[in-house]
Formats: C-alpha cells, structure tokens, sequence
C-alpha cells in the first residue's frame, strides 16, 4: 500500500508542477488546465484531473472517441481494438484541427513500475496504429496511468478487463 500511495503522490505532484504553467484564465483553450467541455460536448480534461475533482477517470463512453482494450500483461491490438482504432481515425480525420491524448491503463495485477511502463507501451501502440491509419502524429500524445486510475476495484477477471484500456481525451486544437 505504501507505493501506490507513493506514485499517487508522486503523480500528483508532478500534475500540480505542470499544472502551475497554466492557464486559468476563463477563455482559456480545452485542456489548458481547466475542466471545460467543448462545443460537441468534449470533455478536454485528462483521467487524474477528473479524479481530483471526484469525477470518475475517463472510460470512453459518451465521447467521440472509443476506448480499446487489452489482454492480460500484453500491448497488442487484437482485431476488435483496430476496428475502434479505425473508427476513430476517421473521426479524427474529419476533425483535422483536434488534438487527442492516449491514455494507457492496466488492471491491478504486477508491480507498479512494471504497469506504468506497460501503459506506456499501451498508449504507444495505440497512437503508432493511429498513425498507420492517417493520423498525424504531432496531433497525439500519450501519458500512462498504469495501475492507478481504475474504472473498476473489483477483484475479476471482468474488471480487470475493463481497466485494461487505452482511453481518448479529445483536448481541443
């Protein structure tokens, strides 16, 4: 327990560090650090900003953009992931001017370190398919979240699986 509250710590240290450069200005632009929600309904606020605030982390359901998943200690797009995948890259293609950040998430199970590198590889293999498909890469960014924001805390393998996930955070243009 004593590492993962650590990494939060050291998470949310880091978010307030880059977070401080900030706009907080009223007009500012989405994803400039305030919680705003776009014109199409956009929530432009990453997964720990939406947990600070204590609304749940992002799962990709009401956005533009849907989550993939993963299977167990693996960054591999299965077959099902690159049909999201492709779904997205044409909105993304429709919506030039969009920015996206790419998420990477695991579920409970490996050390912290070791989930926050494969997230990390989660959110590569993600963005890199998007960019087989068309999207320029300067457009996407990507973060890892490892273990720590999970959309479910049950003990499954059905939860597990839900947290397994590359999420999309439209943050504007």
């Amino acid at each position: 327990m004593g590492k993962r509250v650590l990494c939060i710590a050291v998470l949310s240290l880091l978010v307030a560090v880059v977070g401080s450069g900030c706009s907080s200005k009223k007009g500012a632009k989405p994803g400039s650090g305030t919680s705003k929600i776009g014109e199409e309904g956009i929530d432009s606020v990453g997964s720990l900003e939406r947990l600070k605030k204590g609304q749940k982390p992002g799962s990709g359901e009401g956005g533009p953009l849907q989550d993939v998943h993963f299977g167990f200690d693996s960054y591999e797009l299965d077959e099902q992931a690159r049909a999201a995948l492709r779904e997205n890259a044409a909105w993304l293609k429709e919506n030039g001017s969009q920015k996206v950040e790419v998420e990477g998430h695991c579920d409970e199970r490996g050390t912290v370190e070791y989930n926050l590198a494969l997230g990390a590889k989660r959110a590569r293999a993600t963005k890199d398919y998007l960019v087989t498909l068309g999207v320029s890469s300067d457009r996407l960014t990507t973060i890892s979240y490892g273990e720590e924001l999970p959309l479910c805390s049950e003990h499954t393998e059905d939860c597990w699986a839900r947290n397994r996930r590359g999420h999309f955070v439209v943050l504007g243009d």
